[in-house]
């Protein structure tokens, strides 16, 4: 298995924007998941979306965002965009994932990263700490996170 970014594997772009949007569309359009993933591609620059494959086979997703809560501008980056497909789970990939986004963030010179969630207990599991509540648009409550990198 290995954790690379899109731009050096893009024949997986269709698939990560159709995973993100079914995952994370709720009510959101295709295209808005499109944008993201496509403005993903250009190297070394933010938005920036990782795959984890094994062969040619996608097992998982996850980006680093400038930000993916628009009332909370003031967090960035943002750790966004995680999913491991179905047949992937529970091997350990979403901590793999997680890992692979802190470590780039890191060697950035970033010294936090963020994210949110609209469940609890996952991401506690992995070192994140939960640092209140926000308000994902139009108005679900979501729970923030914050890593120390």
């Amino acid at each position: 298995m290995t954790i690379l970014p899109l731009y050096a594997a893009p024949q997986f772009t269709e698939r990560v924007i159709d995973w993100t949007w079914h995952a994370f569309g709720d009510g959101l359009p295709r295209a808005f998941f499109q944008s993201i993933v496509e403005h993903s591609l250009t190297p070394d620059a933010l938005p920036l979306t990782f795959v984890a494959v094994e062969g040619e086979r996608l097992l998982g997703t996850v980006g680093l965002w400038r930000c993916d809560l628009i009332a909370r501008q003031d967090l960035f980056p943002w750790l966004a965009s995680l999913y491991v497909d179905e047949s992937a789970r529970g091997q350990g990939l979403a901590g793999r994932l997680q890992q692979h986004v802190q470590a780039y963030a890191r060697q950035a010179g970033y010294t936090e990263l963020h994210l949110w969630s609209a469940c609890r207990d996952f991401y506690e599991r992995y070192g994140w700490q939960y640092i209140g509540d926000g308000l994902e648009y139009p108005d679900k409550t979501v729970h923030l996170y914050r890593y120390s990198l």
